[in-house]
């Protein structure tokens, strides 16, 4: 295993601490540094911004990204247990480390900040790691205030954000995702990685934003992806009934006849700005 620093290895802070983790709380701990140490390099480099980390527990993660070169880390905790281990770290990495005590659902990103370009690195809680996902992506104001997210999902929402239409994992968020960022997943992390370990195989998800997507409403694209999505097995003529049905497929060209899954973004976009226009 490597060592990134003189700190003490992470299973004796947890001990010492008692940081066990809690089921309620989406935790898994991270403890193989060569693997925090190889996520925190996806993201590089780390000296020219801010970078955010979403719980990060024990700081397995947080330690690989001060070793490789974060000068302005700021990471945002919920659970208070976790404050004195990052306390520690912060006192080894001094004037580099800002810990918040904080939910993240409620985060202002242009607040953490601040004036320079923002990177999120985090293994994310599983509980909350799509709905975060989609607070990034689904805001009004584009391009986005980050530059960069380097998230650790499980394998099955990973596929489900990079999926191509024509396949099982094709949905809302693989539309949205597709609508408005470049994503593609760089590797998968085994269970036996983590402490304790999930029944899943997570994965590391890279996305940048596009700096010009095609216009369209945020609100109507929800709009149109749920009906659709809501009832996949059905031809769209009857999933989309409520939001116009075959009216509303005539005037973009689509066959009343298909499914959501075989869609292309583009063609959800066109839904989109349809129904955008009657409202």
């Amino acid at each position: 295993m490597s060592v990134l620093d003189d700190l003490p290895p992470l299973r004796d802070v947890i001990a010492r601490h008692d940081l066990a983790p809690r089921k309620q709380l989406g935790q898994n701990f991270l403890l193989d540094l060569n693997l925090t140490s190889k996520i925190a390099r996806q993201a590089a480099p780390l000296a020219d911004a801010t970078i955010l980390e979403i719980g990060p527990g024990p700081g397995g993660l947080t330690r690989a990204l001060l070793a490789n070169g974060a000068e302005q880390l700021v990471v945002v905790e919920k659970d208070p247990r976790c404050i004195p281990a990052l306390d520690e770290i912060a006192a080894y990495y001094p004037g580099r480390l800002r810990i918040i005590e904080a939910d993240a659902l409620d985060m202002d990103l242009a607040a953490i900040a601040g004036d320079r370009p923002l990177k999120i690195v985090a293994n994310l809680p599983y509980n909350v790691g799509t709905q975060l996902l989609l607070n990034w992506i689904a805001v009004e104001a584009w391009p986005p205030r980050w530059q960069s997210l380097t998230l650790m999902f499980q394998k099955e929402v990973a596929e489900r954000i990079v999926a191509k239409p024509d396949t099982d994992h094709y949905g809302r968020l693989a539309v949205l995702a597709g609508w408005r960022t470049h994503a593609r997943i760089l590797f998968d992390v085994p269970a036996q990685a983590f402490t304790p370990p999930p029944k899943v195989t997570s994965a590391i998800v890279h996305v940048t934003p596009s700096l010009a997507p095609f216009p369209a409403s945020l609100t109507a694209l929800e709009t149109v992806t749920a009906a659709a999505f809501g009832q996949r097995r059905k031809m769209l003529r009857q999933s989309l009934k409520p939001l116009g049905g075959e009216s509303l497929l005539d005037r973009v060209g689509i066959d009343p006849r298909r499914r959501a899954e075989t869609l292309s973004v583009e063609e959800f976009l066109a839904l989109a700005n349809a129904l955008g226009r009657d409202e």
